[in-house]
């Protein structure tokens, strides 16, 4: 197998690594008088990372024990966010990470060990094979949080 040995782990893009509420929220004021702003071109593009997630990002790509990548669902109402989220990819986390992505409304028909979301349910998040790490949970309220959890399983 490719990643023998290794832990797949796989991050949610929208309200996990970018900041998803503060970007529809601008997209609405942009765009007023539309019941989908973010039908818009520019939305994916421009939301900010969430505070900490391209540090852990990158932290969590560089265990050896982990294959890191970025699993993410389309937006029904906006066909550019295929091409944006991309396009945020490359410019917060490198080229090297574009073929990391994967975008998907399916979230369990991939295999993997690890599912960072901030969903329990809806895109297949309920059905995944690994363990459900809930972002913005009780548990899991912020990056420094999921960082903690794999630092001490790789202490393990």
């Amino acid at each position: 197998m490719r990643f023998e040995g290794k832990k797949i782990v796989y991050i949610d893009m929208d309200h996990v690594l970018c900041d998803y509420e503060a970007g529809f929220n601008a997209h609405q004021t942009k765009y007023p008088e539309l019941a989908y702003p973010q039908s818009q071109p520019g939305l994916y593009i421009g939301l900010d990372p969430m505070p900490g997630a391209v540090d852990a990002f990158k932290w969590l790509s560089a265990q050896p024990e982990l294959e890191v990548f970025i699993l993410t669902s389309p937006s029904e109402k906006n066909p550019h966010c295929y091409s944006e989220k991309r396009q945020w990819v490359e410019k917060y986390l490198g080229m090297e990470t574009v073929n990391r992505l994967i975008i998907s409304p399916h979230k369990d028909l991939n295999r993997g060990d690890y599912l960072i979301d901030d969903n329990v349910a809806g895109k297949g998040q309920d059905h995944f094979e690994g363990e459900l790490i809930h972002f913005g949970s009780e548990q899991y309220p912020n990056w420094q949080s999921v960082t903690t959890y794999f630092s001490n399983l790789a202490a393990r």
